[in-house]
């Protein structure tokens, strides 16, 4: 039996498409985690879980502050009062302070640059609430900490002055706590770029080889030191990450069997898209982005209870606070780390409870049975009550609890929990978020874009040629909304001075330069889709490629249908003898598409002038030089000669190619 063509390519794409499926789903996949064979082999020795508030801290995390000197002063006010009231009633052992302290944006929201003032407030802040005598602060640098900074000793940089950390480390740094014999270690990584370009070039981070070397060192301290837990933290998400090498970020961090967590910010719950943007790595660790400080008012409570991590993620004066130490939520369990089996051995439910006012009653209930009233341990925030887990080691179980304090405030919080193995899968979009790597999802982006953006320009063109020569048939299509927009594509790939800017203008985005100036106060840089030049200094490509999508859909690809249409009103003047438009109404539906098109351009234009500068204005071919091509192309759409319109003319109209006769008679207009 032969197979056609047609039926071999529709063959062999399903074949294809069927396998970036697979390969995005099983990237995504977290329901099966490859671990570390010596992972499973390695078991920690059991300390049985009692009713005591040994082996067990507590810590905070706080992170996308955003002070800003021009907008909502009440970030600082209420940063205030989360270092003064809420680390009083927690007291926890470590705050992680993940990036970007400070906003770093100029007045006009567009423009940035580190303003001396904002990094003062978080300074005095800090300094007012006498936070290093009430915990250990670990604050490290975000995307906006490093706008406009050329290098860590630029006189831009004041993190070191004005933060905890940065004047005891220059990048990543380590910091280790003993408790009860428990090691625990706290390392941070620095991905901040090096220069630090102004926004919006300055969204992906990127650690060096000299930055992977030290935490490779850190990582060498950890396992000599004999840490039993580490959790890591950082501003960027793991996707957001580029490494120098073959190594990942996520593959340094899997290297430490003791690797528990990576908390970061940055993402800002993708704008209320992705509240909860939690994963569980194919490393075998846990990844959790936090809400933001800035709009949300959120931090992170976190606990390692006998090796097992929980944590909860609160709005800031929402108390009481609870959080179930044991049994673990369901979700967050971590493979072949014994979880289960600290649960299963363990012989009370643990619980930390937080509030303004002396807690009065903390009772616990497990799927529907009844209300049992929880103990207090040491009068801390420990509360715990006997249990058999025996009782429940099959299927799927709930925990609530109810917490009062005696100025009546009160919360009642639900928790899963499963001793089989069962675990719900994480959202889609979080995974999305944490689990790909967004320098690569870019790239796609970018390239199929342009790909778009010229491939049916070009097939209307080789079809117009093969058609003219006579080697196929025009093509025979139905009556409809792709026929009529393929009728205009056809005729607008035939003129010349039309057709070649079009697609000669997207293959020269893939090249660049896209723009000149002063990327960084001071310094000139070469800004192309593949990366940065400045400084003596290359930066590999990465939201480059995604601000590069963006002209290709708010740009490029509209402006080809928007001159489709030009070119087919003037086709219809000049070959089918159909008249000018003369009431305003139509000379607006005509040239309003395009005047919206080219305004939103301008606009845009005016925003990359804010943010970089009258030179890289000047030398903009991404943005400020499409504004003149488009004005060119639409007056060329509109006032092409005949001559251009003949050759189309003669193949889809049937019209003759002579110039004297080519409108000697009328058809019925798409």
């Amino acid at each position: 039996m032969r197979i056609s063509k047609t039926a071999f390519l529709a063959l062999v794409s399903m074949i294809l498409f069927s396998v970036f499926i697979a390969n995005v789903t099983n990237l995504l996949n977290n329901d099966v985690i490859y671990v570390k064979q010596e992972r499973i082999i390695d078991k920690e020795k059991f300390i049985p879980m009692t009713d005591t508030a040994s082996n067990l801290i507590w810590f905070l995390q706080i992170t996308d502050i955003h002070i800003s000197v021009f907008r909502d002063p009440f970030r600082i006010t209420e940063l205030k009062e989360f270092c003064d009231q809420t680390i009083d009633i927690i007291k926890p052992v470590v705050v992680l302070a993940s990036g970007d302290l400070t906003d770093a944006k100029t007045k006009d929201n567009i423009g940035s640059k580190q303003i001396k003032q904002e990094w003062e407030y978080y300074k005095n802040v800090l300094k007012e609430c006498n936070i290093e005598h009430k915990t250990v602060w670990l604050d490290i640098r975000g995307n906006h900490d490093n706008f406009n900074v050329v290098n860590f000793e630029s006189k831009e940089n004041f993190f070191p002055n004005f933060s905890i950390q940065g004047r005891k480390h220059s990048r990543s740094y380590m910091y280790q706590i003993k408790r009860h014999d428990q090691i625990y270690s706290f390392i941070g990584v620095d991905a901040c770029l090096e220069p630090g370009p102004k926004r919006p070039f300055n969204f992906v981070g990127m650690l060096e080889n000299d930055e992977v070397t030290l935490i490779h060192k850190l990582i060498k301290r950890v396992k000599s030191t004999g840490s039993n837990h580490t959790v890591w933290f950082g501003h960027f998400p793991t996707s957001c990450i580029v490494t120098d090498g073959d190594q990942t970020i996520r593959d340094i961090i899997g290297e430490l069997d003791q690797s528990i967590v990576y908390v970061c910010g940055h993402l800002h719950t993708l704008g209320g898209l992705v509240p909860n943007m939690y994963t569980l790595q194919r490393e075998g660790y846990l990844e959790l982005e936090l809400g933001d400080w800035k709009d949300n008012r959120r931090f992170r409570l976190m606990a390692i209870d006998h090796g097992t991590f929980s944590f909860v993620d609160v709005n800031h004066r929402d108390w009481p606070i609870i959080l179930v130490t044991n049994p673990k939520h369901e979700q967050f369990m971590l493979v072949g780390r014994d979880e289960a089996g600290v649960i299963l051995n363990s012989s009370h439910i643990r619980v930390l409870v937080f509030s303004l006012g002396k807690i009065e009653t903390v009772k616990i209930r497990i799927d529907s049975e009844h209300w049992r009233e929880c103990r207090n341990v040491d009068r801390g925030p420990l509360y715990v009550i006997e249990w058999s887990p025996e009782m429940y080691t099959f299927g799927m179980h709930t925990l609530e609890v109810f917490a009062k304090d005696e100025d009546g405030r009160y919360k009642m919080e639900k928790s899963r929990f499963s001793l089989d193995g069962k675990r719900t899968a994480f959202s889609f979009l979080a995974r999305v978020a944490l689990m790909t790597d967004a320098s690569t999802v870019f790239k796609a982006m970018f390239g199929s874009a342009m790909v778009a953006s010229i491939i049916p320009l070009i097939i209307c063109r080789i079809l117009h040629r093969l058609v003219k020569k006579e080697k196929i048939n025009k093509p025979s299509l139905r009556q409809g909304f792709f026929k009529t927009w393929f009728r205009r594509l056809w005729i607008l790939s035939s003129i010349d001075r039309i057709f070649y800017p079009l697609v000669l203008y997207p293959i020269y985005l893939c090249i660049g330069p896209w723009s000149v100036g002063y990327i960084i106060e001071d310094h000139i840089g070469f800004i192309f889709p593949w990366g940065i030049y400045i400084n003596n200094k290359f930066l590999p490509g990465s939201f480059t490629y995604f601000y590069g999508f963006l002209q290709f859909v708010t740009f490029q690809i509209p402006i080809t249908f928007i001159l489709a249409s030009g070119v087919n009103h003037r086709y219809k003047n000049i070959v089918l003898n159909i008249s000018k438009p003369t009431s305003c109404k139509k000379i607006l539906a005509l040239h309003l598409p395009f005047l919206i098109l080219i305004s939103i351009q301008i606009f845009m234009a005016y925003f990359f002038w804010l943010a970089y500068g009258t030179m890289a204005f000047i030398l903009g071919p991404l943005r400020t030089w499409s504004i003149i091509l488009a004005l060119i192309l639409w007056h060329q759409a509109l006032r092409y000669p005949e001559k251009c319109a003949a050759g189309a003319a003669a193949i889809w109209d049937n019209k003759p190619t002579d110039e004297a006769n080519v409108s000697v008679f009328r058809l019925n207009p798409m």
